[in-house]
This record gives C-alpha cells, structure tokens and sequence, in this order.
C-alpha cells in the first residue's frame, strides 16, 4: 500500500514517545521506508537502536554526524519525504517550529520540507491549554501543517484532561489519508449506503437480513483515501466507522430513504451497496400475538421504498448512480434489467451462490456492468473491490 513512500517521523521527549515504535513499525509492514529523527530529549524515553531495528534505516539525533550516506542529510531527506509527523509534539519543538528556530536534526529537517506535516502534541494538559501553546498551533495552522487534535484522559503526571497522543492506529490513519492512494476524488462529494436495515414487528422482533456492512464500509473508506468528501448512511452493523468520514446511523429503511434524500442533490457519486429489508409490517404490534393450538397471528406486510429507484428517477446531470444486485441465478441477465430499469449507471453484481462471495465474507467476487460493459473480476479482498469499482467510475 505505501511501497515507495518515504514517510518521516519526528519524535520529541514526551513519555508517548515510546508509542511510535508501533507505528514504525506497522507502516514498514505496510511497505513505506521509514525514516526517524529524535530530539536528544526523546532518547531519555525511547532508545534510538528500537528504531534502526524495526525501520532498518539510521536513526538521525545528531544535526553535525558525519556517518550517514548522503552530503547534507536534513536536506536530502526534506526532499525525499511524502510525508512529514512530529508525534509526540513538545511544547518545545512546537514553538519552535512555529517560529522557524532550526537547532536540532528535527527541527532544521522539518524546516527544509515542502512535503505534508502533521503534528500531533502531547504533553500535560495545562502546557496544552497555554493560550502561548495555543497561539503556536495557531501559527503552524497558519503555515499549512495540521494538527492532530489530543486525546483526553489520565496522563502520565497524573492529570486528566487534553493532551494525550492518539493511540498509533489513529496516526497510521492520518498518514494513509495522505499518501495511501492518488487523491483523483478531490473535491468530489460521494454518498456510500451500508448494512442492513431493520423493521420493527413489535417491541422484541424484527424484519432485517444477514448483511454485514462490510463492502460498504470498504467503499467509504477507499472513497476518503482518494480524496473524496464522503457520507457514510449506515444500518446497524459491528464494523468500527473509518475514520474522516461523515457517518449517518439509521435503523428503519424508511430513516434510510429519509437520509439519502436529503443529501442526494449535493452529490457527485452515489453508491449504494446497503442491503434494504423488502418488507415492512403495515402497522407494529403492541401487544403479545397469541398462539392457541398451534394458531398463530397473522402480520401483514408492505413493501419498503426502493430507494434506488428514487435515486435514478432523481439523477441530475453529471451524477454518476451505483447500485448492487446480489442474485442466486441468471445474475447478469437479471443485473442488466436492473440496470436499465433504475436508470443508473452501473450495478455490481455478484453471486450469492459463489464462494466468497456475498454477506459476511472479507472477500468478494463481483461483475461491474454498465450499459456497455460487463467487467467480471476475480476474488479479492472487499478493500480491493472498493477500489475497482471506484476506478471503474471515475473512468
């Protein structure tokens, strides 16, 4: 996912320090050539060999060593970065990258990038809410850098309050906004439907189906890395939202309709995988249903919105519509109709019948058809799959 990127971590003297070793280390699994500068305080609470180990590249302190590989090291590494993170981010090192100070590896390297630069502070709360410390995260906002908001909780001093680091996942995910995919959705606004919904019988039971929400999740997520500005209108699922992306929960296909609608106009691209339940009681039952040998009650049923349908008779001009066809037989025959009938411009269809293929799986195989193409591809991760059916739409 990152081969070739060249991702720059700067670390400063804060207990969190030790906390980057994860994250060294997940994005070298992730194949970027990573690359550490330490402040001469960080190496009080990480030793710099931790680095060398998991990046096998040196770990930069000393702005005057003489035993690296290129000339002017700070310089040739600003130019080779794509990305640049100061994690944990001293009160210190803030100020004084906000105000151009050069007297350290760090400092002077960070000074000499154009690329990308995300500070992430971390200290206690007190320093962090300094209207001084404040006034510098001003600054650097200022000068393009962008600051990671800080956790809040028990800090290492005892205190409790802002100025916690993220936990590493939470810096990978920013680092993968940036540099993970080419950003060809900038400035595109995508709406993504997921999961199932729900239809209420009565209090205790209800209408739903065995979707996961998985593809839709994966749409979403791929969608934010290149670019895009994405809406997320969720069922109930068990998947942990991606991060940087506007999610709306539902629960009723009707709370579904209701929040595509809304949002419809404004968008770009539609993509809707969410697996709508068909049916709805007419009225929900508020009392016990009786059953007396072997009689039971009978519920009546009407069909839910199609909200395809709404959204292909809706489509205005330069909007591209995506829908899902999930069939047990005759899938492109019946996928083409449905094409053709919702007044869309693509369905991915797929084989419920097909081994891993359909709800619940972490792959997919799926066909992309369009009025005149029928692009079949083969199993794949649902992560890759979201990115297929993006590049099939932005061509």
């Amino acid at each position: 996912m990152l081969k070739g990127k060249c991702v720059v971590l700067g670390v400063t003297g804060s207990i969190a320090a030790y906390k980057i070793a994860n994250l060294a280390s997940a994005l070298v699994k992730l194949g970027a050539d990573v690359n550490v500068i330490m402040t001469k305080n960080a190496t009080n609470f990480i030793n710099p060999i931790t680095f060398e180990t998991l990046t096998s590249n040196k770990c930069l302190v000393d702005t005057f060593d003489r035993n690296f590989q290129f000339n002017v090291e700070h310089v040739a590494l600003a130019k080779r970065a794509d990305i640049f993170m100061v994690a944990p981010a001293s009160a210190n090192v803030i100020g004084k990258m906000a105000h151009g100070i050069a007297d350290d590896m760090l400092t002077t390297t960070i000074l000499a990038a154009k690329c990308k630069k995300l500070v992430s502070p971390a200290m206690n709360t007190n320093m962090f809410e300094n209207p001084i410390v404040q006034d510098n995260l001003q600054t650097l906002k200022k000068y393009g850098f962008e600051i990671i908001e800080p956790a809040s909780g028990y800090l290492a001093c005892g205190d409790t309050g802002a100025g916690k680091m993220p936990d590493p996942e939470v810096l990978l995910q920013y680092i993968l906004r940036e540099i993970s995919h080419e950003h060809d959705l900038t400035g595109k606004k995508v709406l993504v439907t997921a999961g199932p919904t729900a239809e209420a019988i009565d209090p205790v039971r209800f209408i739903t189906n065995h979707s996961t929400g998985k593809m839709g999740y994966a749409i979403a997520k791929a969608a934010m890395e290149r670019g895009a500005e994405v809406t997320l209108v969720s069922g109930p699922v068990n998947i942990t939202p991606p991060m940087f992306v506007d999610v709306v929960n539902i629960t009723s296909a009707a709370e579904m309709a209701d929040a595509v609608k809304s949002r419809a106009g404004e968008c770009d691209i539609i993509i809707k995988s969410a697996a709508v339940a068909d049916y709805r009681p007419t009225t929900v039952a508020t009392e016990k249903i009786k059953k007396k040998d072997g009689e039971g009650s009978t519920i009546e049923l009407e069909r839910t919105e199609d909200i395809l349908s709404y959204l292909g008779s809706h489509k205005r001009d330069g909007q591209f519509i995506c829908g899902f066809s999930m069939e047990t037989e005759n899938m492109l025959e019946n996928s083409q109709k449905k094409l053709k009938k919702k007044n869309v411009d693509m369905i991915v269809a797929n084989n419920l019948r097909t081994a891993g293929a359909g709800f619940g799986t972490d792959t997919n195989v799926v066909t992309l058809i369009t009025a005149d193409s029928a692009d079949e591809l083969p199993k794949m991760s649902k992560e890759d799959v979201a990115h297929a059916i993006l590049d099939k739409i932005i061509k």
